[in-house]
């Protein structure tokens, strides 16, 4: 039996995890009615599920199965999607989704992104009104994983470039290719794989389309990555297409071009920026807490002048971010969001998630290593959002093209 006190250890752990809702301009003090609604929710959604990811984030495992029936089952699927049977979120509601589900656990916001961002978003925009009635309400309710098969290994960032392709053969399409880091790719449930159309006598020959492929589909092998030190709890895979053959009709007939890509990328691009605020409240608020509860040198750390400066520091960069995301839900809800307008949110918000984080660690010493404090675990995660839905460099010349009206991808 372990004494309860013995000397040098005063205290054996620490309460820095619990929410705070720092919010020092009261950027969020009028969200009220079905946006604070679906805040809450997504905090029940977190309540329920947070402490499972965190086991499963230390073993690399990915508890899908629970975490989707959650975020159905507390209807916060939609991420900002307007269709018809699917609980609308407004822009303002679908961020701070994102930012709670972040703030919880970065896996716990990148299946969000996933399954409701990229999949669900592609199906409802593109889809045909059979494969909508077929799949949209399982997606929603979190009953079948989906994911998005962009990306392939030798194209990211240049992503127009994709080669998988889809070669019409009598009342059949072959799809053929590769794409890695595709989350949900290897669940066993739905991909909407992009490919190059070829097919002389279509319209879109040499363009680029999607299509709608169940996992279980004859060809389709879809592998989980190994080795990430990054969301650990949700799994990406690197898929192979061996001569799939699909039906006709699993074409989306509403995608016709990489242009049909970027508008779903950009709406997720808002939603990065979103996450990253959740990650840098996280590491912010942790960082308070351990600096009121932590005792050094006979006073709490919150009392030491450097500290001070520090944890003021962390506030300044965390309420512009949250300033950048409400003028961004702001723009989008009116209807006047340019692409890289969330390029420059998205660019911000993830720096400055990087630099909260470090700090935050760096305040916590020694225990800023331990998953329980949580620190750690939205530092590493930080990382991969600061690079999916394009990485910094691309953002900046999107930017910059922009406002300098010149070119500078080649």
């Amino acid at each position: 039996m372990v004494a309860e006190h013995v000397p040098g250890e005063r205290v054996r752990s620490y309460s820095v995890t619990g929410p705070l809702d720092t919010d020092y301009y009261g950027v969020f003090d009028d969200v009220d009615g079905s946006d604070r609604d679906a805040w809450r929710r997504a905090r029940r959604v977190v309540d329920e599920v947070a402490d499972d990811l965190l086991a499963a984030w230390e073993t690399a495992e990915y508890p899908s199965e629970a975490v989707l029936a959650s975020l159905g089952r507390h209807d916060v699927m939609a991420d900002g999607i307007e269709h018809e049977g699917i609980t609308r979120l407004s822009p303002l509601a679908a961020g701070l989704v994102n930012m709670e589900l972040s703030r919880g656990d970065g896996s716990l916001g990148t299946v969000l992104a996933v399954q409701g961002g990229l999949a669900l978003r592609t199906l409802a925009l593109y889809g045909s009104d059979a494969q909508k009635d077929r799949w949209l309400d399982p997606l929603a309710r979190g009953e079948v994983p989906g994911s998005f098969a962009l990306t392939e290994p030798d194209h990211g960032s240049d992503s127009t470039g994709l080669e998988t392709s889809a070669r019409r053969d009598g009342d059949a399409w072959v799809l053929r290719g590769a794409k890695k880091w595709i989350g949900n790719g290897a669940s066993g449930g739905i991909t909407f794989v992009w490919a190059r159309i070829d097919d002389d006598a279509d319209p879109d020959h040499e363009r680029v389309g999607c299509f709608l492929v169940p996992q279980d589909t004859p060809g389709y092998n879809g592998e989980v990555i190994a080795g990430k030190a990054s969301l650990r709890a949700i799994h990406q895979a690197h898929i192979v297409l061996d001569d799939v053959r699909l039906p006709l009709d699993a074409r989306l007939p509403g995608a016709h071009a990489f242009a049909d890509t970027s508008r779903v990328l950009y709406a997720t691009r808002s939603g990065v920026a979103w996450s990253a605020l959740g990650h840098a409240t996280a590491c912010y608020e942790a960082a308070l807490q351990y600096a009121g509860e932590r005792v050094q040198f006979g006073k709490p750390l919150a009392s030491f002048q450097l500290v001070q400066e520090r944890l003021t520091r962390m506030l300044s960069q965390l309420t512009a971010m949250q300033l950048f995301c409400r003028r961004l839900a702001d723009l989008e809800a009116a209807g006047t969001l340019r692409p890289t307008q969330a390029s420059l949110a998205k660019y911000s918000n993830t720096r400055a998630a990087r630099d909260i984080a470090r700090d935050a660690r760096d305040l916590l010493g020694g225990n800023g290593i331990l998953l329980e404090n949580r620190v750690i675990q939205h530092l590493v995660d930080i990382e991969a959002i600061h690079t999916y839905e394009g990485t910094e460099s691309v953002q900046a010349l999107l930017i910059g093209r922009d406002i300098t009206g010149v070119g500078a991808f080649v």
